[in-house]
C-alpha cells in the first residue's frame, strides 16, 4: 500500500480548535469592549480583536472547555451568554469607578463657571467638559503607567481557573458589585473633588459680599476672572493629592474585581 505524498488534513479537528478558541476568547473580549482604555471609541476595531486573541493563546490547553460539538448547538446559548455577562460585569465595574474622575472634573468645572467649556469626548460620545477630560486623561494615565491594565488582565485570566467556561455565575454577586462600584463612584467623586469646590464655594460667597458692597464690581468683571484664576491654582496644588486619590481608586477597582470573581464562582 502506497503512502499518500501529501497526508490529509485533519480539517474537523482544526475547527473544533478554533471554536473553542473563540469561545474563550468572549469573556475576554467583552471585559475589553466594556472596561477603560479599551473600550473607548478612540481604539479601533481591528486593536481589539487583536488584544483579545492575544489575551485567549496562553489559555489554550490550560482551562478546561466544553466540546466544540457542545458549543456549536443552539443549547449551548446560555454557555455564550454566561461568558459574556461574565467579562461584561468585570469591565463595568472598573468604567464605573472610572466615572468618578469625570464626575469630580464636571462638578469642579459647573461650580467654577466652566461648565460651558465643553468639548466632545470619544469615549463617551458626548460634551464633556475640559476639566472632566482632564481628569478622565489623568486617571487613564496613571492606569497605564502604574501597570494597573496588566493586573486587570492578570485578574480576568485568572477567573478561568475559579470560574471554568460551562460554569454558572452567581448573578446575585455580580450585580451587587455593580451596585457597590456605583456607591463607590459617587463617594471617591465626592473626596476627590471635596478640596477645590469646598475652596471655590467660600470664594463665591467672598466675592457675592463684595459685589454686594460695591455694585460697581458685578460679576464678570470682578467675580469671573478671580473665580477661574483660583480654580486653575488649586487644581495645580491638588495634582499631587488628585494623584493619590487616583491610585487609590484603581486599588479599590482592582480588589473589587478580584472580589466579584470570587464570590460569583462560590455562589
Amino acid at each position: 500500500m502506497e503512502t499518500p505524498v501529501i497526508p490529509g488534513l485533519e480539517l474537523t479537528l482544526i475547527i473544533d480548535w478554533m471554536t473553542q478558541f473563540f469561545f474563550l476568547s468572549l469573556r475576554i473580549g467583552a471585559f475589553l469592549l466594556a472596561g477603560p482604555g479599551f473600550g473607548g471609541r478612540y481604539v479601533p476595531l481591528p486593536i481589539r480583536i487583536v488584544a483579545t486573541m492575544v489575551l485567549t493563546l496562553p489559555l489554550m490547553g490550560r482551562v478546561d472547555v466544553p466540546p466544540a460539538a457542545e458549543i456549536a448547538q443552539l443549547a449551548a446559548f446560555h454557555l455564550i451568554l454566561n461568558e459574556l455577562i461574565i467579562g461584561l460585569s468585570g469591565g463595568l465595574t472598573l468604567t464605573i469607578l472610572f466615572a468618578a474622575a469625570a464626575l469630580a472634573g464636571d462638578r469642579i468645572a459647573n461650580t467654577a463657571g466652566l461648565g460651558f467649556a465643553a468639548q466632545m469626548d470619544p469615549s463617551a460620545g458626548a460634551q464633556v467638559p475640559v476639566i472632566a477630560q482632564i481628569f478622565g486623561m489623568f486617571l487613564l494615565m496613571i492606569f497605564v503607567s502604574t501597570d494597573s491594565h496588566l493586573v486587570a488582565f492578570r485578574i480576568v485570566l485568572d477567573s478561568y481557573l475559579y470560574l471554568p467556561p460551562g460554569d454558572i455565575p452567581n448573578p446575585a454577586a455580580l450585580i451587587a458589585g455593580g451596585l457597590t462600584a456605583g456607591m463607590q463612584m459617587f463617594t471617591l467623586g465626592m473626596k476627590i473633588m471635596l478640596p477645590v469646590v469646598a475652596t471655590l464655594l467660600l470664594l463665591n460667597m467672598m466675592v457675592g459680599v463684595f459685589t454686594r458692597s460695591a455694585p460697581q464690581l458685578n460679576v464678570f468683571s470682578f467675580g469671573f476672572p478671580i473665580t477661574i484664576s483660583a480654580t486653575l491654582v488649586l487644581l495645580f496644588l491638588t495634582v499631587p493629592g488628585t494623584a493619590d486619590a487616583f491610585d487609590r481608586l484603581l486599588q479599590d477597582g482592582l480588589n473589587m474585581l478580584v472580589d466579584i470573581y470570587t464570590e460569583a464562582a462560590n455562589g
